[in-house]
């Protein structure tokens, strides 16, 4: 049982292992990764437990700082340092990541938030490292199921700037941004894993 007060997604909790799978061995030989949207810190408490050789670096708008900062001091892993304030539409931090991870973000953002978030990973990723996208998407146009179409409405209808995005549209942000498509992994729940790669 997790603390009442700290914030808790239930989401985080069915995805955190089949997403490790995933990124487990992707970044065995990375060091320093960036989160972008870190939301509650639960997958970057799961994570950096998981694999200690790397420096963990959460990140979110401020006003998630504080929830995140509960997460990351009840942990106390030394590979967990203070989360960052990152708007991706702002200023983005100065020094390279070896990989760079984001999970159920992309369809809260407007597409113009989207596109900025794939060029400033573009800008902080080392060559030849990954970013590693996780959430619903859209394939030639369409939703993958029934309940992915169910959600994408709910969020039009929350802000008509939300929605799932399509998979041809983030890979050519992706491409304007020195990144390529290199794995898409079906998950669970009618997510995707989409990995790319910095082109040296």
């Amino acid at each position: 049982m997790y603390p009442i007060d700290k914030p808790y997604s239930e989401a985080c909790e069915e995805n955190k292992r089949p997403i490790l799978d995933v990124i487990g061995p992707l970044f065995r030989d990375s060091r320093r990764i960036l989160e972008i949207g870190s939301g509650t810190g639960q997958h970057a408490v799961f994570f950096a437990a998981a694999l200690p050789q790397l420096v963990w670096q959460t990140s979110d708008c401020a006003h998630y700082l504080p929830g995140i900062r509960a997460w990351l001091d009840d942990a106390a892993l030394p590979n967990l340092p203070p989360a960052r304030v990152l708007d991706v539409t702002g200023t983005w931090p100065d020094e390279r990541f070896d990989a760079v991870f984001s999970a159920n973000t992309a369809h809260i953002m407007s597409e113009a938030q989207v596109e900025a978030m794939f060029e400033g990973v573009g800008r902080v990723l080392v060559d030849g490292g990954h970013f590693v996208l996780y959430g619903p998407f859209n394939i030639g146009g369409r939703y993958t199921s029934e309940s992915n179409a169910r959600f994408d409405a709910m969020l039009r209808s929350r802000d008509p700037a939300m929605g799932i995005r399509d998979l041809d549209l983030l890979i050519r942000m992706a491409r304007d941004s020195g990144m390529e498509l290199i794995a898409d992994h079906p998950m669970p729940v009618n997510n995707r894993t989409l990995v790319w790669q910095r082109i040296p």
